[in-house]
């Protein structure tokens, strides 16, 4: 009898998470539960006064916008719309705290439970939790998100060469706990921080800092535990916790430590934070640690774990054709193996907080971040990205500190980003840089401060730890060469300051071609993808030389979406990336770089899509990281060549048989052939 009843009332519990979820989801940790809130959202825009308002389902996350930027939409909807869902809570939560967490709104929302106000919240790439416990009925409540993303002069970003997507665009739960709790509520973040102290190949100390609310019951202790990737403990401490502390600091030392080390060895710990009563588990929350140590010198760059570390990668949107910022895990997922393919050590997250399940890859995967907040200039463009507003810069101090809570815990992030490409045409931005500079320093005193500036090196080389410069010599002005000119200049005049290149990087259409290289216009419709591959040879060609250069960040990783652009191919892109927005093609500059930074064999046959040919001479180029090759025209073979110090086989000067020529590079690497192929037309 005594096993029946508890049958029965686990199968109520399970009946329950059915009815708020709307499918079975088992308890994440022990203590509390976390319950997807994603499926099932009734989305309607806001000013429409009919009676029957036309409500879609909708499943999160999702935008308004994505349509729009196929569409090469301008004046992109930036309104306000309502999502409601229903949620029911059996009796059995009686006693129970409930909160609601939002991964993503952008870019104010209004939260209202039972039509009552519960928060609001301004920034739209920082996540925000808020407690519903008291707001709540037994039986049926109805969520309510009133979400806008129309232009504020109070919140960021203001400008911007990317889309301010409306929506619930990241995922929404619920977290259901112990009346004594760890907290959810310190500016959106786990509640647990760990600072990293005194970590060498020898030792090294975490401090746990973790964040309680407890409403005043006796017996209750701290246990924290360090696991190792076999679950092995390595470290714990339990504490008590008299006197109800809202803050609790444990100190736990590990010998011998296996240290983060980028991509060649990106080990984690678990961290396990416990609320126990009398003993028993009533909340617990897991965090990942991974232990390093790193400095950056003016003259010699990155070294992570005392060792030097070439940092290199793209910038990155989170921005897919059709889905905008709305992205799935799948979306980041593939996205990830993209930077992976591209061997990249870095990542810089362009530029706003990104979803956490992006920075939980980047710790798995090895990849150094910068990471930054949405204060953003116009670029190339008028306007400002900031005032010296009151309001706009508690707000930007808000995201700030948001930004580093919610992200303090992963290993892959290294620098804090202040801003992007601000001026000095309207109110100064200098002092109160240095503001939120310090601000920065004393939330997280163990990472660097950077910048990224499209001015000269006169101005802002003062405000952070590191600099950054956007740079696009031989796209909007100037020749390819002068980026070296430029580090030099630069570096010799700023020899204590430890500079870095943000941005680099120039337009392309895989659908557009030519035979003779000439510098395309930018604002410009032809953007032959031949000028984006000579662009970045060339660049990389002087980067490489120059260890000195901290952080080297390809502008950008994929195509994205931006009202302002009226270029290329199609209006409302940006079309710098080294894939297109759908993801599915690969640009030649893609694979130059992959064959110059990531060790697996490959051979790529560069210009492939250029396949109508005027001149009946040619030249092919051949990306390769394997030491030579073979070249075969229509089954003749025409030598076998060596690549060079770019990682480019060149066979120049060939003559291509009227219509159809079928190019075929070959050789073998451990026993195996090694082959890709394209068809060229001479017309």
């Amino acid at each position: 009898m005594y096993l029946k009843k508890i049958v029965i009332a686990l199968l109520c519990m399970l009946c329950a998470l059915n009815v708020v979820a709307g499918q079975h989801i088992e308890p994440e940790l022990p203590g509390r539960q976390i319950v997807p809130l994603n499926a099932n959202w009734q989305f309607y825009f806001t000013y429409n006064f009919e009676r029957n308002i036309q409500k879609e389902t909708v499943s999160l996350p999702h935008t308004w916008n994505a349509e729009e930027v196929l569409k090469g939409v301008a004046d992109y909807k930036r309104t306000s719309a309502i999502y409601e869902h229903k949620l029911q809570v059996p009796a059995a939560w009686s006693g129970k705290r409930l909160f609601l967490s939002f991964e993503g709104v952008n870019n104010v929302a209004t939260v209202l439970i039972n039509r009552k106000m519960v928060t609001e919240h301004h920034g739209g790439y920082t996540a925000f939790t808020v407690e519903i416990t008291d707001n709540l009925k037994v039986g049926d409540n109805t969520v309510t998100v009133m979400v806008s993303n129309a232009y504020r002069p109070d919140i960021i970003p203001l400008h911007g060469d990317f889309n301010l997507y409306g929506g619930i665009h990241r995922p929404v739960s619920l977290i259901i706990t112990d009346k004594n709790c760890i907290s959810p509520l310190d500016f959106g973040s786990s509640g647990i921080y760990l600072d990293q102290q005194q970590v060498s190949e020898a030792s090294a100390q975490v401090t746990v800092r973790t964040k309680l609310s407890l409403a005043g019951s006796k017996d209750l202790s701290l246990k924290t535990v360090i696991l190792d990737d076999k679950g092995n403990i390595v470290a714990a401490h339990t504490g008590s916790l008299e006197g109800m502390p809202q803050d609790f600091k444990q100190i736990l030392k590990i010998k011998g430590p296996h240290l983060w080390n980028g991509k060649a060895d990106p080990y984690l710990y678990q961290v396990e934070v416990a609320l126990l009563k009398n003993g028993k588990l009533i909340d617990k929350v897991n965090e990942q640690l991974g232990l390093r140590y790193f400095r950056v010198d003016p003259d010699k760059g990155f070294f992570l774990n005392g060792k030097y570390l070439d940092l290199y990668g793209p910038g990155y949107h989170e921005d897919v054709s059709g889905k905008g910022s709305a992205l799935s895990e799948e979306d980041l997922i593939a996205d990830m193996e993209l930077v992976k393919e591209l061997g990249a050590t870095a990542v810089r997250l362009t530029h706003y907080p990104h979803s956490k399940s992006f920075y939980d890859l980047c710790d798995k995967n090895g990849i150094i971040l910068w990471s930054e907040i949405p204060l953003v200039g116009p670029g190339g463009y008028t306007g400002t990205g900031y005032f010296d507003s009151n309001a706009l810069k508690n707000n930007i101090k808000q995201v700030l500190t948001e930004l580093i809570r919610q992200y303090y815990n992963h290993p892959s992030i290294c620098f804090w980003g202040m801003f992007n490409e601000l001026k000095l045409d309207y109110d100064d931005p200098r002092p109160f840089i240095k503001e939120i500079n310090a601000l920065t320093k004393k939330e997280d005193p163990g990472r660097l401060t950077t910048l990224a500036s499209n001015l000269g090196s006169a101005e802002f080389t003062d405000l952070t730890d590191l600099m950054g410069w956007n740079q696009y010599f031989g796209w909007y002005g100037g020749s390819f060469g002068q980026v070296g000119q430029w580090a030099d200049k630069t570096h010799e005049a700023l020899p204590a300051k430890a500079i870095s290149i943000s941005e680099y990087g120039a337009g392309a259409s895989p659908f557009k071609h030519t035979e003779d290289l000439e510098k395309p216009n930018p604002g410009g419709r032809f953007h032959p993808e031949e000028w984006q591959t000579a662009f970045h040879e060339a660049h990389w060609a002087e980067l490489k030389k120059r260890p000195f250069i901290w952080g080297k960040f390809i502008w950008v990783l994929a195509d994205f979406g931006s009202s302002i652009r009226t270029e290329g191919d199609k209006d409302g892109i940006n079309d710098k990336g080294l894939v297109t927005y759908d993801r599915k093609i690969k640009k030649d500059a893609f694979y130059f770089y992959k064959a110059n930074w990531n060790p697996e064999p490959m051979l790529y046959i560069a210009e492939r899509r250029n396949t109508e040919r005027r001149k009946p001479s040619a030249t092919v180029k051949v990306f390769t990281n394997v030491p030579a090759a073979e070249l075969w025209i229509n089954g003749r073979l025409l030598g076998k060549k060596v690549k060079n110090e770019q990682n480019t086989i060149l066979w120049e000067n060939l003559t291509l048989s009227p219509g159809k020529n079928r190019i075929v590079v070959k050789t073998k690497v451990k026993g195996k052939i090694l082959e890709d192929h394209c068809i060229w037309n001479q017309m």
